[in-house]
């Protein structure tokens, strides 16, 4: 047993778990050795236009989270994890300026050419280790600085998302690393923000506070039975809290994170900055034992959340489950996209999107749920291959397996497919990786646990995976190359 283990037996810790379409509030208990987790609650986080963008209605999700922490009775601490990139800007009283704008707004259209005027590509690259993407931190301030002067100039905290949910319940604020690593701001070898690169921009570095690394007690709430529990800064980007929770110490094991985004890739023990990883459009990200994950961005299952929407609006009840069968019956390997394609990013008709692309593009032009929702899935378990080769180019690894993580953990048809694509078996699960991520994090700083790697066997004795072998002569497996040509002939890598 060890000594973590002798100092506290038992604790119960929330977590909050706020993605991209919705949000859900998980309690983990912790006793003698073993860990269960139930859900507390669940709620939806639903963008708003307002005062000419997309929004976060930060006033609906806060209080959400207050009705979680009612419902969860008591606990020893909480911790939040939530997307990348986003903030919220405070006033010198403390008081948000104005809801959250969501990445997807179109604000940023134009800032990397912006900022690309006095900071080189590859010198962005070099200094940050970020996939440039025009919805990073660094191009949403951009967009503030030529759009919303005065808003920045009002301006005295940014807070991250994570990092603002528990300034908004216990009145202190940090910025932990994890969050801070997707912004496009923060020097990946120092953790510390690339401080020249602002000034270089004309952007205000008063406004970001010093970092901090995962797991870091930030204060305390009173809960209704007038218990305290702690706040805990966790790995407040839900990647990372994912990644924390693989049930897996080989080196040579990838992760999908695999949700409304995909995050695919591995962990190293220092970042890549060359000039190759930046034309490949990879990403080193903190992680939350201070490790680089390094990655790749990739449109999920966002394609397929907002088709089941525009088929719901059109009178179709489709559940995920529904969609999964009917693509499961529609013929294989018609058509592709590429998910990355900039017509996808946004809010809209994506069934109509679809077939647009597959029309531009020469191809077979899908017209039913089954034959659009397929397309999609082929074409995601292709482009993870995409990835894990390039994975494979520049780190060298000889990756033997694929953890699949959170809720695309549950769609067998995609793990299938990835498994039959990427050429590895697929271990698919935890579904709620992200939660427990969070839970082991805050047990590690509770005492319960000494490190991650702790709390990885935890997981990996207590929730149950699924393992999918591949089929080297699956029509999947041995379209690969047909792929990669396609998308090398239309598309960014």
């Amino acid at each position: 047993m060890s000594k973590a283990m002798e100092n506290k037996r038992t604790a119960r810790v929330l977590a909050f778990d706020l993605g991209a379409s919705g949000g859900r509030a998980i309690l983990g208990t912790y006793k003698d050795g073993t860990l269960t987790a139930e859900e507390v609650c669940r709620f939806k986080n639903e963008p708003v236009y307002s005062g000419g963008h997309l929004r976060w209605n930060f006033g609906e999700l806060l209080s959400e989270v207050k009705k979680g922490i009612a419902e969860a009775g008591s606990f020893d601490s909480v911790g939040f994890d939530t997307w990348g990139v986003d903030f919220g800007l405070l006033d010198k009283n403390g008081r948000l300026l104005e809801d959250p704008v969501n990445y997807r707004d179109g604000r940023t259209a134009g800032m990397c050419e912006k900022v690309f005027e006095s900071v080189p590509r590859a010198e962005l690259y070099a200094g940050t280790g970020s996939q440039i993407m025009p919805i990073n931190t660094l191009f949403q301030l951009m967009a503030l600085k030529n759009g919303q002067p005065e808003l920045l100039k009002r301006a005295d905290r940014l807070l991250f998302m994570p990092d603002l949910f528990a300034y908004a319940l216990c009145g202190s604020a940090v910025c932990e690393q994890t969050i801070a690593s997707t912004s496009q701001m923060l020097d990946p070898v120092s953790k510390s923000w690339n401080r020249a690169l602002l000034e270089k921009l004309g952007l205000p570095v008063k406004l970001l506070l010093p970092t901090v690394p995962s797991g870091t007690a930030v204060g305390s709430i009173k809960l209704r039975d007038g218990s305290e529990a702690k706040v805990i800064a966790v790995a407040g980007h839900d990647t990372q809290c994912a990644v924390a929770a693989v049930p897996s110490q080989s080196e040579n094991a990838a992760f999908l994170s695999c949700g409304t985004w995909s995050l695919f890739g591995t962990e190293l023990d220092s970042p890549v900055l060359t000039e190759k990883s930046m034309e490949l459009g990879l990403s080193n990200e903190t992680g939350a034992d201070g490790r680089t994950n390094y990655l790749k961005n990739i449109i999920g299952l966002w394609l397929i959340q907002e088709c089941r929407r525009c088929w719901r609006e059109q009178g179709s009840e489709l559940g995920f489950e529904d969609i999964a069968k009917e693509a499961e019956r529609a013929p294989s390997l018609r058509c592709f996209i590429d998910p990355d394609a900039e017509e996808f990013s946004s809010p809209g008709d994506m069934p109509e999107r679809i077939k647009r692309y597959c029309a531009k593009t020469g191809q077979y032009v899908p017209q039913t749920v089954g034959e659009i929702s397929r397309c999609i899935y082929e074409s995601l378990a292709l482009k993870y291959r995409f990835a894990l080769g390039q994975l494979r180019d520049v780190t060298k690894k000889d990756f033997s397996v694929l953890h699949i993580l959170g809720g695309g953990s549950n769609a067998s048809l995609l793990c299938r497919m990835t498994a039959d694509a990427c050429g590895i078996p697929v271990i698919a699960g935890p579904a709620e990786a992200t939660a427990l991520g969070n839970i082991i994090i805050q047990l590690r700083v509770l005492g319960c646990l000494n490190d991650i790697s702790e709390g990885r066997g935890l997981i990996g004795r207590t929730q149950a995976v699924v393992r999918y072998e591949l089929d080297p002569e699956s029509a999947l497996a041995k379209s690969c190359e047909r792929y990669r040509r396609f998308i090398e002939t239309n598309s960014r890598p």
